[in-house]
């Protein structure tokens, strides 16, 4: 099941307020942000002041299967929060996504679920906007990974029609579907959905991530994922 917002709304708001970031392109400046504490579990452990603020905050928007990877009876379900053009979150999706695919999404112990949260910028929002037209044709994922295979300098214009187009068309997509789907304004009302949600929640910043509803921030270490995951499958 997807993770209700009632589930993990309270803690989500006490992690914005202690600016938890650890490997995340953020909103806040490096000189602001408090340095991040993380517990032994690999969840991030915020640091309240004072008592769990209570805070009220909308239900999550509908998620396309298509941006989904694993079994829906997975026991752990993990929600990534990303931008195509954020660092950290094409470290992770290079670095550690691939082998907790192998480990954890081929063995039916993982559902991964993608979320945008396009905040840095235009093309941001381009990219997301291209990803999900490539997902009507089934090809999300290899489009995703195709997105963060090559990084370049956020909002320098290097994912412009032609980078985006140049991706599809290598993927074999249908050209004429995936240019009439990136004008589709349902989906650029599904992504920016997603990031309303995002904001909604206190997100600071990206790669973000909920695992069964337990929140871990910014591009962790294999070793840190798998406590996590670890943890939430022994909670089942």
């Amino acid at each position: 099941m997807l993770v209700s917002a009632a589930a993990v709304i309270a803690v989500l708001a006490v992690l914005a307020l202690v600016g938890l970031t650890g490997g995340s392109s953020s909103k806040r400046s490096a000189s602001t942000a408090p340095t991040p504490t993380y517990g032994s579990t690999g969840a991030a452990t915020p640091r309240p002041t004072g008592g769990t603020p209570t805070v009220t905050g909308p239900a999550p928007p509908k998620n396309d299967p298509a941006l989904w990877l694993g079994s829906n009876s997975a026991p752990v379900t993990i929600e990534e929060f990303g931008d195509f053009q954020c660092p950290h979150c094409a470290s992770f999706a290079r670095r550690t996504e691939p082998e907790l695919r192998r480990r954890y999404v081929s063995a039916g112990v993982v559902r991964f679920i993608w979320r945008d949260y396009p905040w840095i910028g235009k093309e941001s929002e381009r990219a997301a906007i291209a990803a999900r037209a490539a997902a009507r044709q089934g090809k999300f994922w290899p489009y995703h990974d195709a997105l963060y295979a090559h990084r370049f300098p956020e909002n320098s214009g290097h994912l412009d029609d032609a980078y985006l187009r140049g991706i599809a068309q290598r993927l074999g997509l249908n050209m004429s579907r995936f240019d009439a789907d990136r004008r589709d304004p349902g989906i650029r009302a599904q992504v920016r959905s997603e990031m309303g949600f995002a904001e909604a929640l206190g997100m600071s910043g990206t790669p973000a991530f909920l695992i069964n509803g337990t929140v871990l921030f910014g591009d962790q270490s294999l070793k840190t994922f798998v406590a996590a995951i670890e943890k939430a499958r022994s909670e089942r």
